[in-house]
């Protein structure tokens, strides 16, 4: 068989483009493994030479700085100041108790911290630092600096601490911050990872915890080399976090400092508020506490003398508490009248004492009665028969629909723990609620601010600024965050009849004004700054019938728990209404007595912007004002701050 011929020159270029490609496939590894060795080995050296043995990386956060709290004049009210402190990193330290045992021969160690330290430590992640001393003093901090390398996992550090320089002027608005808890991450459904560093602060109660993401801020990050001794021993890079925003209060720190001074040791509270703008000038609430004593954790002592106090002083009474509104709620039913057009200003009803309403009698806080009275007089005088009579005719689905409109029943928008919504009652509440009827005797004494109704003082003052502006105006608490105005509470006009408005204001002007108004002993002399306001006594106890023919016991007879609560509502001036004022005297007795002198003073505070003149006071009390005022000026922290923007 002839063999075939065979192509050698072809099998030569064959061979060749093999031998190319797989020459070129070897070089091309060859050149990535050299760049991948000269990029682990020249370029990331470094890098990996910190990984190596006994050498590692960290990643520890940042906490930001936490934002600032001021008054509507820039008047610190919450800072931030440096605290040195001494913190541990388990995985740092390998054994603790020996490193612990060794720290506490260079600084004093509280045996409760350390235990409390140690539990933190065991339920925490192993790279957290735990704090085991805190506000430790310079010299101590430099002791453990310069035997850091006999303490591993030991580093002392410089933080940021909460203080609240005016105390307790501010207690139940700001609230205060204090260490994260178990109860604090159970509540948040995706914590921050900030939130799980040990004795981390966070608001916890106030504007603190109600806008607490915005002063918290975000978390910075560094990483840090360190070695087997849990030494840090360079920072290698750091990210810095984002502090938190700033806030400037609508409070006067002047005005809320006499506020808190006026009231004094009393169970009360007092809201000062624009008319306008809705700005909420002083919110103050008494007795009061030093927040600055919950910021790194309170004293068992310190607690309980809190929370046993009668007075309840951790209570911010001013928007918590809630209140049968007494008289102080007539205008409200005299307006759902006015509005139906079921009453003229002229129109008079007889007050014998009591009116008979389905067999049961009801009494006026006169036992002989008013005889004829008008709208002005019944509200002058504050009779109660008259507005019996009103509620009867007026019915309470619209008495209570307009207290809506004034504020009431609402739970305001403002920064401030557990706001109460307060209660106008209705047919169908009650049926919900109790499972009973309405009754026509709950109207009659929801008329005059008794039985179901309640109010908060916050919801009377803005009731109050609703009446003096005739605009729907509502509270604000935040001025601006970081230089930017918050919107304004001014609100739009009600839609209320002007007349009406007009008649009740001319009734509460009479009320201060007229030598038979209940609250003349409180009146402003000063043409200008003239107030316009009602009294209030709102009943705690239920007074018996054979009591009434006796004789009702005294309120300075009784104990003090089982006296009227004493309240006020006023606005000034009364031509130029700028400033509504609520205050409410717990247990205080009448609010003649008890609540309008304290309203009167402190409605003087805020027009003048600053002490007012004797010659504002009826010449009788100069005496007693000047000495009062005396006093006051030593209870006051910011009584030195000079001018008072009350723009």
């Amino acid at each position: 068989m002839k063999r075939p011929r065979i192509d050698t020159e072809a099998n030569h270029r064959l061979v060749t483009r093999r031998a190319a490609i797989l020459g070129g496939v070897q070089l091309a590894f060859v050149g990535a493994l050299g760049a991948r060795m000269q990029f682990l080995q020249v370029d990331q050296a470094d890098q990996f030479r910190l990984l190596a043995e006994e050498n590692r990386i960290n990643i520890r956060l940042i906490p930001p700085s936490r934002g600032e709290i001021f008054d509507r004049n820039g008047v610190p009210l919450a800072r931030n100041v440096p605290s040195y402190r001494i913190v541990i990193v388990r995985e740092d330290a390998g054994e603790v108790e020996e490193v612990v045992q060794s720290l506490g021969k260079l600084v004093s160690l509280d045996p409760d911290e350390v235990e409390r330290a140690m539990a933190e430590m065991n339920r925490s992640a192993p790279f957290l630092p735990i704090t085991f001393a805190d506000e430790v003093s310079w010299e101590d901090l430099s002791r453990v600096s310069v035997n850091a390398p006999a303490l591993p996992g030991v580093t002392p550090e410089v933080g940021l601490s909460r203080v609240y320089p005016l105390g307790s002027d501010y207690a139940h608005v700001l609230g205060y911050v204090g260490p994260v808890s178990d109860y604090d991450l159970e509540r948040i459904e995706d914590p921050d990872q900030l939130l799980r560093i040990p004795r981390f602060q966070i608001g916890k109660v106030g504007v603190e915890a109600k806008i607490e993401e915005n002063l918290r801020g975000k978390a910075g990050a560094r990483r840090v080399e360190v070695n087997a001794a849990g030494r840090v021993m360079r920072e290698l890079d750091r990210r810095e976090g984002i502090p938190g925003s700033d806030m400037q209060l609508t409070i006067d720190a002047k005005l809320q400092s006499y506020v808190q001074a006026r009231l004094s040791t009393e169970s009360a509270s007092a809201i000062v508020m624009d008319v306008q703008s809705g700005d909420l000038l002083a919110i103050a609430s008494a007795p009061t506490f030093d927040p600055n004593l919950f910021v790194r954790g309170i004293s068992s002592r310190d607690y309980k003398s809190l929370t046993e106090n009668k007075y309840r002083p951790l209570a911010s009474k001013s928007v918590q508490g809630t209140y049968p509104p007494g008289s102080t709620f007539k205008m409200i039913t005299a307006m759902a009248a006015l509005e139906e057009g079921l009453i003229g200003p002229d129109e008079t009803v007889y007050c014998p004492g009591h009116l008979e309403v389905a067999g049961r009698r009801f009494h006026c806080w006169k036992r002989a009665g008013h005889g004829w009275v008008d709208l002005q007089n019944s509200l002058k005088q504050s009779c109660d028969v008259y507005y019996y009579d009103l509620a009867l005719k007026v019915g309470i689905e619209k008495i209570s629909a307009m207290a809506n409109r004034f504020g009431l029943g609402e739970r305001h928008d403002v920064p401030m723990s557990a706001v109460a919504k307060g209660l106008t009652p209705t047919k169908d509440w009650k049926s919900r609620v109790h499972g009973q009827d309405w009754v026509i005797g709950d109207t009659v004494n929801a008329s005059i601010g008794q039985g179901f109704m309640l109010a908060s003082p916050l919801q009377l003052a803005v009731m109050t600024a609703r009446l003096a502006s005739g605009n729907s105006v509502t509270p604000r608490l935040i001025k601006t965050v970081d230089g930017i105005e918050q919107p304004s509470g001014a609100g739009t006009n009600m839609g209320m009849n002007e007349n009406n408005l007009r008649k009740m204001r001319r009734a509460m002007f009479a009320t201060v004004n007229d030598r038979r108004g209940t609250a003349y002993g409180s009146r402003i002399i000063e043409d200008a700054m003239r107030m316009a306001g009602k009294t209030g006594t709102s009943q705690v106890r239920n007074i018996t019938a054979a009591e009434r023919r006796a004789g009702v016991v005294r309120n300075e007879d009784l104990p003090w728990e089982r006296r009227d609560h004493a309240l006020f509502v006023n606005f000034a001036p009364y031509d130029n209404p700028k400033y509504a004022v609520a205050v409410v005297v717990e247990h205080g007795g009448g609010g003649s007595k008890a609540a309008a002198p304290i309203a009167r003073d402190v409605t003087l505070q805020a027009l003048y912007g600053g002490e007012p003149p004797l010659e504002a006071y009826p010449t009788k009390d100069r005496g007693r004002i000047e000495t009062q005022q005396q006093v006051l000026r030593g209870m006051q922290p910011v009584a030195n701050i000079a001018g008072s923007d009350q723009a």
